[in-house]
């Protein structure tokens, strides 16, 4: 990679569950000083050059010391790195002097959050800055909600090439899936609630599927919530949990790209259901557990095994006004919150790397706006994605 910084890539938050799970992808697919420059990144010295022999990595491999409460190291770090990723959160408590350390110093970053009222401040706050440094910050690059979010992407692009032209509505269907939940992810959960209790416009944030689109709302959303038979699906469906998420990803790379897709475009995501469900079924947690070791702690998560044994299979149905469809099916082969997007959040700071300023320029981006084809790419050869046209 062509850039005049010592590392392509800064991974803050290596001694985290995640960041660990992250560190390791890179050591195994790239090494500790190949064509990939990398370093790991926290507050503790100690526990980095510890993470760092557990994973195996050589002690040649830089560690760079930075604390999320310290904006100067945070620009400091930030200004030895093409890209920065992080996976400190909950991001609305530990992740917004990193965003805006990104923004001074026109440094790429990547994260994995779902918390979409956080991401929408940021945006409030730094699209801007970072528009005029060149910073491109692009939210949301794990299982929420690059498998979505490119799977839209991908169906439009191959409705287009079946149709000729792209449709207005597209279905979200998960048929299957199985993964465990992070201390982390609870933690962001949690957070998440107790900022709603002090804050109730943050309920309406969380409620509206436009919330990322400053600007622009566009027409009433499918219900998601309410269980029914979808006959263009073929099967019962009900509510998915990460769907308040990745919607509004999806419509912001509509507006993004200039609304291809139309200013009237529809977009709902569920869970496929065997049969008319239960008055309650489909608000549970939709594939997701809390694995063998029950309720994690922050720090903790699926284990090896649980995460290898993990996987999801969504379909993408999109549909012309006169009824026609296409189907593309995103499949991913280890559990999807730790596991596979672990591999995805690596891969898609390394794809960003390859995107030409010129081409994707300074701004806060969802992840199909701002490098679709460059995913497209590395996402089936590096991290275990497939993405399929299946009629």
């Amino acid at each position: 990679m062509s850039d005049n910084r010592e590392f392509d890539v800064i991974v803050f938050g290596s001694t985290g569950y995640t960041g660990r799970l992250v560190a390791e992808h890179l050591l195994k697919t790239y090494g500790a000083a190949g064509a990939v420059t990398w370093a790991m990144a926290g507050r503790s010295a100690a526990k980095l050059a510890d993470v760092r022999g557990e994973i195996g990595a050589p002690a040649t491999l830089p560690l760079v010391i930075a604390d999320s409460d310290d904006p100067a190291s945070l620009e400091a770090m930030c200004r030895r790195a093409k890209v920065v990723i992080t996976t400190a959160g909950p991001y609305q408590l530990y992740g917004s002097n990193l965003v805006a350390a990104c923004a001074r110093t026109g440094t790429d970053y990547v994260d994995l959050t779902g918390e979409s009222h956080w991401i929408a401040a940021m945006i409030a706050a730094h699209e801007v800055e970072a528009k005029t440094s060149g910073a491109r910050l692009v939210f949301s690059c794990g299982f929420d909600s690059i498998p979505f979010d490119l799977g839209v992407w991908f169906a439009e692009e191959e409705a287009k090439k079946k149709f000729g032209a792209y449709t207005p509505r597209v279905r979200g269907r998960i048929r299957g899936l199985a993964g465990g939940l992070s201390g982390g992810t609870l933690a962001s959960g949690q957070a998440t609630i107790a900022a709603a209790t002090k804050d109730p416009s943050i309920m309406a944030t969380l409620g509206n599927p436009f919330a990322l689109t400053p600007g622009f709302t566009g027409p009433a959303q499918p219900d998601g919530d309410t269980p029914y038979d979808d006959k263009v699906a073929g099967s019962w469906v009900g509510p998915f949990m990460m769907a308040g998420i990745n919607t509004k990803a999806v419509h912001r790379t509509n507006l993004l790209l200039g609304h291809p897709w139309g200013p009237d475009f529809q977009y709902d995501e569920m869970q496929m259901l065997e049969g008319p469900p239960a008055p309650a079924a489909g608000a549970g947690l939709g594939g997701f557990n809390f694995g063998a070791g029950g309720m994690p702690k922050p720090g903790e998560g699926p284990s090896k095994e649980e995460r290898d044994n993990g996987w999801y299979d969504i379909v993408f149905i999109a549909q012309m006004p006169d009824g026609r469809t296409l189907r593309a099916a995103v499949k991913g082969d280890r559990d999807p919150g730790y596991g596979s997007t672990s591999k995805i959040l690596a891969e898609a700071a390394l794809a960003l790397a390859e995107v030409p300023r010129s081409t994707t320029a300074g701004g806060c981006w969802t992840s199909a706006a701002a490098m679709a084809p460059a995913l497209l790419k590395r996402l089936p050869q590096k991290a275990g994605l497939t993405f399929a046209v299946e009629g």
